[in-house]
């Protein structure tokens, strides 16, 4: 009887339901009372940490990513990145419900900004060191919980914080493009991240159109209530679909030695150094459009009304829809500085004929917004093609050096603007966009696709991709890991 007793309870937890200690495939699960003890924090952590047997994974049979994954991580670049938008149209409901200034209102869409912006710098380079499952999931609930405040809350603080705290947890589109950047086949990367791109531009252009479409009809919070239950869809739909790839850096990396190498990755790393120029220089451009453009359209001989300048940001489908068609057909066929350049030639025709003509008729902004949208969209999936092939255990870290460029490049473009606008009209400030763009292509062509200085084209000419052109073998896995999973080009992800 002892013996027997002794046996059953040897055997309570069966050996196949107890998870197998696979690299990366999470802790192994505690008694079923553990949760329990710990409180909702501790249930909310197990449930993060823990993944299905079909999602972990196994050295010997990676994930395939094929385009369902690729749709679904462009998905959560959507539903995320939208957050950071749905209170721009919505500034003037806020203050009125407040009871503040216009001005004081505005401050939450700075706010929020501002929280991303901190987000990028010191969250994002986490995901060089944490699993991608548990902590993309762990954001996102983070990110609902909190927005629950702001669908709430009556205090104009408490809002403002919140928007700032919500803001910085928003970032889950800069840690799939990293993602998605390591695991796609080399041939078919250009295809893979334009996708995830499109969708992160998707998120900014339908936030702005439904929150103004909500708001004109409903109460402005209904917006925020529609953003928390699509956040909690996407949590779910990533919980039942996202693999558990595993960490960059299994033997460990110090947080703050991290956040240090995000600044030597930029002296060591020309390609980096190169596209964190361009995108700073193409942001300015981007920003500095859409911040005039309002002015030029609500003042002789135009006179829009708010309603008509909205219409504008529909321009953007043209670069959501063709962004995955560059990227097949020229990112991953071409050398990133030629695709790069093509973009860039092609946003400075757009600004030069915008900025001529932008005064004495409309053709002349809409020419711009299709052709700089577009350039800057297609220039910005080469570039990321080209750097997250820098190092495989440095790729979140790499996108944040990028990706703090590009936001400088922002506020750049929308300081010079605004003020050149005011000093001396449209022409003004265009004409600063006109330098900064054509500064940009001196930039791209400073250095060739095979050059391994800093300056120069040794290596050649040859526009059509070498296999080793921009990618160094990946240090993130074993490098017969490592085979497996970019050697499935052919099954994964087929054209």
């Amino acid at each position: 009887m002892t013996s027997t007793a002794a046996r059953n309870e040897d055997v309570q937890d069966p050996p196949d339901e107890t998870p197998t200690p696979q690299p990366n495939s999470g802790p192994e699960t505690k008694d079923a009372d553990t949760p329990s003890k710990q409180g909702l924090l501790g249930l909310v952590l197990a449930v993060m940490t823990w993944t299905p047997r079909r999602l972990r994974y196994d050295p010997g049979d990676p994930p395939e990513f094929g385009y369902g994954l690729n749709m679904l991580y462009a998905l959560a670049a959507t539903i995320s990145v939208a957050n950071l938008y749905y209170n721009q149209p919505v500034l003037n409901r806020i203050a009125e419900t407040f009871d503040v200034s216009f001005e004081r209102a505005s401050s939450v869409a700075t706010l929020m900004q501002a929280g991303y912006a901190a987000g990028l710098l010191f969250i994002c380079p986490l995901g060089d060191m944490l699993r991608r499952r548990p902590f993309v999931l762990g954001l996102i609930w983070i990110t609902s919980m909190l927005w629950l405040g702001l669908c709430v809350t009556d205090s104009f603080a408490a809002f403002s914080a919140l928007s700032f705290i919500c803001g910085a947890t928003t970032v889950t589109p800069q840690l799939m493009l990293p993602l998605v950047g390591d695991i796609a086949p080399p041939r078919r990367k250009g295809t893979a991240l334009s996708i995830v791109v499109s969708g992160l531009m998707l998120g900014m252009l339908v936030a702005r159109l439904l929150s103004g479409i909500v708001a004109s009809f409903t109460d402005w919070r209904n917006i925020y209530w529609f953003s928390f239950g699509a956040q909690w869809l996407l949590a779910a739909l990533l919980f039942v679909f996202m693999p558990d790839y595993p960490s960059a850096n299994p033997d460990g990396l110090n947080y703050f030695r991290a956040l240090w190498t995000i600044v030597t990755i930029l002296v060591q790393e020309p390609v980096l150094v190169q596209a964190c120029l361009i995108v700073f220089l193409c942001s300015a451009v981007f920003t500095s459009y859409w911040t005039t453009l309002s002015f030029l359209l609500s003042s002789p001989p135009y006179e829009y009304g708010s309603l008509v300048i909205g219409l504008f940001s529909l321009i953007g489908v043209v670069g959501i829809v063709g962004g995955p068609l560059y990227g097949r057909f020229v990112v991953d066929r071409f050398v990133s500085t030629f695709a790069s350049l093509v973009g860039q030639v092609l946003t400075l025709v757009g600004v030069v004929i915008g900025t001529w003509t932008g005064e004495t008729t409309v053709a002349g902004p809409i020419i711009q917004a299709v052709f700089g949208d577009t350039g800057i969209q297609m220039s910005q999936i080469a570039n990321r093609a080209a750097i997250y092939s820098i190092d495989a255990k440095a790729s979140n870290r790499v996108n944040t050096a990028y990706m703090v460029s590009a936001f400088c490049g922002q506020l750049t473009g929308t300081a010079v603007g605004n003020r050149l606008y005011a000093a001396g009209g449209w022409t003004w400030s265009g004409s600063a966009s006109i330098g900064f763009v054509a500064l940009s292509v001196v930039v791209g062509f400073a250095r060739g696709p095979r050059e391994q200085r800093w300056i120069g084209w040794r290596g050649g000419w040859r526009l059509r991709r070498d296999d080793d052109v921009h990618a160094k073998p990946s240090t993130s896995m074993p490098q017969d890991q490592d085979e497996t999973i970019h050697g499935q080009d052919d099954k994964t992800l087929v054209a």
